[in-house]
């Protein structure tokens, strides 16, 4: 096993980080799972939630459990093995065209794949509010939960065909287990640097940055006209012709969650982008690709978190799951301490009369 997979990045220069990075992902893994799980009872139990904009959710967080369930448990079994054994497992040595059945041949599209569908749902959710404040009057017959569904199954699709055709369209890009982002990313197969290859690559960045830059224009105008209607609501008493034309409280809501949902994406996505086209230019920044990598995977356990802050019927329906739950797993008082309890009950009642 070559030293440097052990010693490329600064996360495992010594015991200690290799411990603290360990936990991090074990961690990450159940904060992933928790919010995630959470957002999914919310969406699904609750006839509020059962509306386009939550079967968008409901997507977002499904493509955010996937990262938690199969790309990070595969890290934390090459690092646990590393500390354990002080080697890395054989197939992290080796990419996929040398290795018939590697793993990194379903991680890695898996974790590309997903943040595809996350860039693509956070997009269909800016539509979707801009729809609802921009054209209130058309939102219900535009926005239906039919043509949603639909929406949600070709962004998945179009989403992992965009993230195997490296794969399908270049004989020269593999999988491998970087030492650097300790991840499964695209690599060389060989040692050249075909440009071509490199190109197909930056699709990734480019259909990203697209989307991203269409959502945050789409964002502005949104809240743009958000602020306008305010402004206005201030000076002018709406009558209930104005009233049925402007968009409701709810949907302004909403906008605002997409928008710093949006911001979210783009400040945990940005990273990843300098770095492939850094890699393009013949950069290896290997620090660097470590914090990248993990810094958007670590975005999967933070749409909870939003919703929570700034939807309060997201809130106050989860913490009634949570409080439910509780109650439903804490330990039953036995015949014996009922009784017990209660005699000490009609002690105390007896003392205080």
């Amino acid at each position: 096993m070559p030293e440097e997979l052990a010693n490329c990045s600064v996360c495992c220069c010594t015991t200690t980080s290799k411990i603290l990075m360990v936990v991090f992902m074990i961690s990450l893994i159940l904060a992933i799972l928790f919010g995630n799980l959470l957002t999914l009872a919310v969406v699904f139990g609750t006839k509020h939630f059962h509306t386009p904009q939550g079967y968008l959710k409901a997507s977002l967080a499904v493509a955010d459990l996937a990262v938690g369930i199969f790309v990070v448990p595969v890290s934390v079994y090459a690092e646990v093995s590393l500390m354990m054994y002080n080697s890395m497992p054989e197939w992290t040595a080796r990419n996929s065209q040398t290795t018939p059945f590697h793993p990194c041949n379903f991680i890695g599209p898996v974790f590309a794949g997903c943040t595809l569908v996350s860039i693509t749902t956070i997009f269909l959710l800016t539509i979707e509010r801009s729809i609802a404040v921009l054209r209130p009057l058309h939102k219900e017959s535009v926005i239906t939960k039919k043509r949603t569904s639909i929406l949600i199954v070709f962004s998945w699709m179009a989403s992992f065909f965009l993230a195997t055709s490296p794969l399908v369209f270049s004989d020269e890009i593999a999988l491998e287990y970087n030492p650097c982002s300790r991840m499964c990313n695209y690599a060389l197969g060989s040692a050249d640097f075909p440009s071509q290859a490199w190109n197909i690559l930056l699709l990734f960045p480019a259909f990203d940055f697209t989307l991203l830059g269409g959502t945050i224009v789409i964002n502005i105008i949104s809240l743009t006209t958000i602020r306008q209607h305010s402004k206005r609501r201030k000076h002018l008493a709406e009558t209930e012709s104005q009233s049925s034309t402007k968009p409701t409280f709810s949907d302004i809501k909403a906008a605002k969650t997409i928008g710093t949902l949006t911001l979210a994406f783009t400040a945990s996505f940005t990273p990843i982008a300098v770095f492939v086209v850094g890699n393009v230019l013949g950069n290896e920044w290997c620090n660097f690709a470590f914090f990248a990598f993990w810094i958007l995977t670590s975005n999967s356990c933070c749409n909870v978190i939003i919703y929570g802050v700034r939807d309060q019927k997201f809130r106050s329906r989860a913490c009634q799951l949570l409080i439910s739950a509780q109650l439903n797993t804490a330990p039953k008082k036995t015949e014996y301490e009922t009784t017990v309890n209660g005699g000490k009950d009609n002690e105390e009642t007896v003392k205080q009369t």
